[in-house]
């Protein structure tokens, strides 16, 4: 980040204040003094504070007890103490009440400039460890399939991922739109920075933008300490903005400004943080219609959309499922017998590869972790699948279809009946035809214009 760091200096004495003030400023820091504990914890209080270096012995309030308070407030920011030669077992029990180094007098300024940067860098890598301990799970994830749709996706990541532009990865729920940010993340330039995700519709919308940008201590009620945003966490590295549209219109304002301005103000905060970072967007809605419907600024889409990929419904790659199948089994040791990869490939997977997971977890569980048969899989899979298959029969021009066409032919013609008759219940009101047919109105769009149905008004 190259916002600079604010370091507290507190020490009773003005000259020693006016040497650390220099010293500081010299080595790239911002500055703020208080001559005693009592002044530091209003500081602490009222701003954004990055690191404290403190005496031990001041009047009115001494680094020990600013400790203790600092400690009773539950205010994380790292101390570093300043103390004599002789006070060892003092700069001890600082230790023990939270402080995170110590140096003795007198000292230099490269002696200050090592502890600064090295308690700094505990202090980040400790947010750090605590993201990536939940994110842990997430890495062993990956795109898997070889049909030439999915193949499509892996060649357009390829194309964008060690550029600087933003992305917007459309797909249905279930599809893999994360897995996409995370392949871009892992083949750009910013590797081995973090990669960040926040799921902008599993959020409060109340509570979104705090996740977003952060805030500092006291800047709503419940906010007893402050609280470092996703933003500030992935400086450097990528920011996984899934459900774009779920984020209230007017967040969305304070987002575009950040992406045009590369800066963010926490809540409670006039001070802007400068961060670079890389953008990735998600949306399982038609973005366009998304902003007809109020969902979605038009300037921000324009913002995020410099670079878009398509992730196609699982229905529309089901050559994958067997290979997404073993990779998942794999872990567990099980294997699949062809009726029941029959049954898998033959279903029309609303929920995509998630749903796909679940089945198969769940199949897992009932086989008894040997071989999974047809019977493991849940009833409405066969019911769904004996249910198209006769619809199929009685849907095309009226006449019974024979035995030998292929099955997605028979899939393509049924979805092409279905949809304008749902048009024409809908009075072509895609919204209406898209809940008529239990779909997305993005997936409707997708499949309008893949069979040609749009008109040209």
């Amino acid at each position: 980040m190259n916002q600079k760091k604010r370091i507290l200096a507190v020490d009773d004495e003005p000259h020693m204040r006016r040497l650390l003030e220099i010293s500081l400023r010299q080595a790239g820091y911002e500055p703020i003094v208080a001559e005693n504990g009592r002044d530091a914890l209003t500081q602490l209080r009222e701003n954004n504070i990055d690191l404290v270096v403190s005496d031990l012995h001041m009047p009115v309030m001494d680094g020990l007890k600013l400790l203790e308070a600092m400690q009773a407030e539950n205010i994380g920011t790292p101390t570093i103490i300043v103390t004599a030669q002789g006070e060892i077992s003092s700069a001890v029990q600082a230790m023990k009440l939270g402080a995170s180094d110590y140096i003795l007098r007198p000292f230099d300024l490269e002696t200050l400039e090592i502890a600064i940067s090295r308690a700094l860098s505990v202090t980040r890598l400790k947010i750090e460890n605590q993201f990536l301990r939940e994110e842990i799970d997430q890495d062993s994830k990956r795109l898997i399939g070889s049909s030439s749709a999915i193949l499509k996706v892996h060649e357009a990541i390829s194309q964008v991922a060690k550029e600087r532009a933003t992305v917007l990865v459309a797909g249905e729920t279930g599809t893999g739109k994360e897995l996409v940010a995370r392949a871009i993340h892992q083949q750009s330039l910013r590797k081995d920075a973090l990669f960040v995700a926040v799921n902008c519709a599993a959020i409060p919308s109340e509570m979104l933008e705090s996740e977003l940008f952060g805030h500092e201590r006291g800047a709503f009620t419940g906010a007893v300490k402050e609280r470092v945003g996703k933003f500030e966490l992935a400086d450097g590295g990528t920011l996984f903005l899934d459900e774009i549209t779920e984020m209230p219109i007017s967040l969305q304002a304070k987002l575009l400004r950040a992406l045009q301005e590369g800066s963010i103000e926490r809540l409670g905060s006039n001070r802007p943080l400068n961060v670079d970072i890389r953008i990735v967007a998600a949306t399982n809605r038609d973005p366009l219609q998304a902003i007809k419907d109020g969902k979605l600024r038009e300037d921000l889409y324009y913002r995020l959309n410099v670079f878009r990929i398509d992730l196609p419904p699982l229905r529309e790659r089901l050559n994958d499922i067997a290979m997404l199948s073993g990779n998942f089994l794999k872990k567990r040791n099980i294997s699949i017998d062809d009726s029941a990869m029959h049954v898998l490939q033959t279903y029309a997977w609303p929920g995509n590869v998630r749903e796909l997971e679940n089945v198969l977890e769940r199949a897992a569980i009932v086989c008894g972790g040997h071989l999974i048969q047809t019977q493991h899989l849940p009833a409405d899979m066969h019911d769904a699948n004996n249910i198209s298959a006769r619809q199929i029969i009685k849907t095309v021009d009226g006449n019974e279809i024979p035995e030998s066409l292929s099955l997605p032919d028979a899939v393509q013609t049924l979805e092409i009946n279905l949809i304008t008759e749902a048009l024409m219940q809908a009075n072509d009101n895609k919204s209406r035809a898209a809940k008529l047919l239990n779909i997305s109105e993005r997936t409707l769009w997708y499949k309008l214009s893949r069979y040609q149905l749009t008109n040209n008004e």
